[in-house]
């Protein structure tokens, strides 16, 4: 079985640093990523996507992110299921990076 994600896409959101109660540094990163077909008016969609970023990577991230630079993103899907006030199951998706590269400044 395989679980691996490659992205490549433009930041959209400055990533913001927080520490967790037991000590770990994450933080989230949000990608414009364009889809690779286009739709009926002949225009490329775009997909934005939170990406989780843990310790060194989450400290590489603040270090040199900047709004429109173009990074890639390799790492892993991450399933999360929460029960609502309604007692229904909630799913959703989270993008866990285990590897940021920047591939261009924002220009």
């Amino acid at each position: 079985m395989l679980n691996q994600i490659v992205l490549v896409g433009k930041v959209v959101e400055l990533p913001t640093l927080r520490e967790t109660s037991g000590g770990s540094k994450v933080a989230n990163l949000l990608l414009e990523v364009d889809r690779n077909f286009k739709n009926s008016h002949g225009e490329y969609e775009k997909d934005l996507i939170l990406c989780t970023l843990w310790r060194g990577v989450a400290e590489s991230a603040i270090a040199v992110c900047e709004i429109g630079s173009l990074v890639g993103v390799k790492g892993r899907v991450q399933a999360n299921m929460i029960v609502t006030k309604e007692n229904k199951p909630f799913y959703s998706c989270e993008v866990v990076a285990e590897k940021l590269s920047f591939l261009q400044a924002s220009s």
